[in-house]
């Protein structure tokens, strides 16, 4: 059964999923994931699933990182829909092993990350202090 996958396009959004997510490196990418915002500003039907796209320029020059981009939109098109966990954004970055990584392995890489980040999920964050609560001082 396929969900609805939407797109992330906003720079807010990139930024949100990259500090508060967690994420995984694969050989041909790279995936990170978090809950979707509560305070979205979407109306109306809101996708089960968003995923957003991005290569930086040490992929290569334009040609190079339009073509990462477009291999890693066919790779999501078949995996996201029903391996992907609803409820959560997901941004997917292009290395420089995209652009010469063959296709299976490639599905092969979201497969696991999804896998991976997937079990981080759903452990609960552990507390910086060791779970111990510091005394409030006094005056």
């Amino acid at each position: 059964m396929g969900r609805v996958v939407g797109r992330l396009k906003r720079r807010p959004d990139f930024l949100r999923v990259a500090g508060k997510g967690c994420k995984w490196a694969a050989p041909g990418l790279v995936l990170q994931a978090a809950p979707f915002a509560l305070d979205r500003p979407d109306v109306g039907e809101t996708p089960d699933i968003r995923v957003g796209f991005t290569a930086s320029r040490k992929v290569g020059m334009a040609v190079a990182r339009n073509r990462a981009r477009r291999r890693l939109r066919a790779v999501a098109e078949r995996i996201l829909p029903t391996k992907a966990r609803p409820g959560y954004d997901y941004v997917v970055i292009a290395r420089k092993a995209t652009l010469d990584r063959p296709f299976t392995s490639l599905l092969g890489d979201l497969e696991r990350a999804l896998a991976h980040v997937g079990a981080h999920l759903e452990r609960p964050v552990p507390r910086r202090d060791g779970g111990r609560r510091r005394p409030r001082r006094k005056g």
